[in-house]
């Protein structure tokens, strides 16, 4: 028996058939969304590995609609009303959408077309490529989806502008540049690979179609990885922002590391951020199976890259304990405040990555009608403790922005401090932070809103998540009794292994750091929890020069500074 009260919408054959465009749009300053952006939709095909799809579903509802591709609608909403291996029973359908369609396979990132935005916030489109497998039911589901949700779709299809490619190839920082491997070249040499014929293009035609569709003006591609039999940048990188990559990182000389290695030295010798800096690389283990093989030797291609961003949470993969741990501090420290969503993809009957795929390869995002779109460079750490600290954010809307805000504070006990942006010019909003004392750690977020009354924060789950910068330098007096201060340091002096010993009337995170006597930190020590109570950390004096140092304990409760000599 059906529920009498679910959100749900089944969609049979009787679609009017959208219009399919096979030129470029013609509406100016075309931007491809970048995946960290708002969306209104994540879209899946309901076919293998059920188990997992739930889970995504579970999670990916409580942030946006979830649109089911099934051929059998029944049976979709019964299994996910139903207790069974992909988690508990569903008690409503709300936020789903089961559309029915034919599909071939389940790798909807590959297929699914991509959202575009014209005149860089306004008029939602979707592109579509021609798929580089011969499944023509995948291919023709963007059509199915563009429907769905009244989107006008353009296609590659037709020369000049004949385009074949795969989504999971494909990465944009929402600013016209683009990110993938060598992959796109071959499938457009004219040779043809799985039966289908290739189109016959050299790069730079390759480069103009992405511009004239997508407005990617900087298309940065890598050589394809020896070990990758997809050759798919989504099972070794992702773009967490304008500025960050997330790299998977093998053991040294394993597998695909070396070429890894290798294709991001080249990215950052030769290509900056949209900020004009270079990119900020962040690497994650690459694991590898129960019995040690690595995919140079048979194992299959684990990633934590292969993830999904679905507004407030991230979803990705995981394998087992001993590197999922590692992987949940990753994310939660280049994304801090989402939710954060893992799903065993190794399991015995939900073995997706065996297939080369996982949770980023199995779904898309579609962006929302009027995005607020905020863009930011975070504030680095600073020896500055005189000047105002000058937090600068794009923002644009469709409507036009209205008012921008800025909050920060230097505690995370406190409640933040507002202050006005100000409009300086372009859409550029501007306001500052005060200057702060020597050891001062800061938080801070930004916040747009929209003539229309709409709001968005960067981070986007802001308050709960935030940017983080420290004001460095030698501190001369503690002003205020800090509940977390140095008890010994031992040997001192030290020129070798040497154990510091915190005294912490409460828990909370704190960093430690050794400072030198011109102010410049020389080593990190810890980040992190201090529990209460002592709290030993050891660090080796060795390879330091003989001097004086100071060790810099900094907590949202105060500072505490302990001189260090070393031999």
């Amino acid at each position: 028996m059906k529920p009498l009260f679910i959100a749900l919408l089944i969609c049979f054959a009787e679609y009017s058939s959208a219009q399919i465009i096979t030129t470029p749009p013609q509406h100016s300053h075309l931007r491809s969304m970048a995946e960290w952006e708002e969306v209104q939709a994540i879209t899946i095909a309901w076919t293998d590995f059920p188990a997992i799809l739930k889970q995504i579903v579970a999670a990916a509802r409580l942030e946006t609609q979830v649109i089911i591709i099934t051929d059998d609608a029944a049976s979709t909403e019964d299994y996910l009303m139903s207790s069974n291996t992909g988690g508990a029973a569903f008690t409503n359908m709300d936020n789903i959408t089961l559309v029915d369609g034919n599909y071939d396979s389940i790798w909807m990132r590959d297929y699914a077309g991509n959202p575009v935005y014209g005149n860089e916030v306004d008029s939602l489109i979707m592109v579509d490529w021609m798929y580089n497998r011969p499944r023509p039911n995948d291919d023709a589901s963007p059509e199915i989806i563009a429907n769905e949700l009244g989107l006008a779709l353009y296609a590659t299809t037709d020369a000049p502008y004949n385009l074949r490619y795969t989504g999971g190839n494909y990465m944009s920082d929402g600013f016209g540049t683009a990110f993938a491997s060598e992959l796109i070249l071959e499938e457009n040499d004219g040779d043809g690979d799985f039966s289908i014929t290739y189109p016959n293009h050299n790069e730079t035609e390759i480069d103009n179609i992405l511009e004239d569709f997508m407005g990617i003006h900087t298309y940065i591609k890598m050589p394809t990885l020896p070990f990758d039999g997809i050759h798919h940048i989504d099972m070794h990188m992702k773009l967490i922002d304008e500025e960050t990559l997330l790299v998977g990182e093998y053991p040294e000389d394993i597998a695909d590391g070396p070429q890894i290695n290798a294709n991001i030295e080249y990215v950052l010798s030769n290509y900056e951020s949209k900020f004009g800096t270079p990119y900020k690389v962040v690497r994650i283990p690459m694991p590898n199976s129960q019995s040690g093989l690595y995919p140079d030797n048979g194992g299959s291609y684990r990633t934590y890259t292969n993830a999904v961003f679905v507004n407030n949470t991230i979803i990705f993969p995981t394998y087992r304990e001993q590197y999922d741990t590692i992987a949940y501090r990753i994310w939660g420290e280049i994304c801090p405040g989402y939710t954060l969503v893992g799903i065993d993809c190794d399991n015995q009957g939900n073995n997706i990555i065996s297939q080369s795929g996982a949770i980023h390869c199995i779904t898309h995002t579609i962006g929302v009608e009027d995005p607020l779109l905020i863009s930011h460079q975070p504030l680095n750490d600073t020896y500055d403790n005189l000047n105002p600290y000058i937090v600068s954010a794009y923002m644009n809307h469709r409507d036009g922005i209205g008012s921008g805000r800025l909050f920060w504070k230097t505690s995370t006990q406190t409640a933040f401090t507002e202050a006005t942006m100000e409009l300086i010019s372009n859409n550029n909003w501007q306001a500052n932070i005060p200057a702060q004392a020597i050891g001062t750690i800061i938080h801070y977020y930004v916040e747009g809103e929209a003539t229309t009354g709409k709001i968005q924060t960067r981070p986007m789950p802001a308050p709960d998540a935030f940017w983080t910068f420290k004001v460095l330098g030698t501190i001369s007096s503690i002003d205020e009794i800090s509940t977390s201060t140095f008890s010994k340091i031992y040997p001192n002096p030290a020129n070798a292994i040497t154990c510091i010993e915190i005294n912490n009337l409460i828990s909370q995170n704190g960093n430690i750091a050794l400072i030198d006597m011109m102010g410049k930190k020389v080593q990190d020590i810890h980040s992190g929890n201090l529990k209460t109570g002592i709290n030993k950390f050891f660090f080796d004096a060795a390879s330091l020069e003989a001097g004086v140092y100071h060790l810099l304990l900094q907590t949202d409760s105060g500072v505490d500074t302990q001189q260090l000599i070393v031999k």
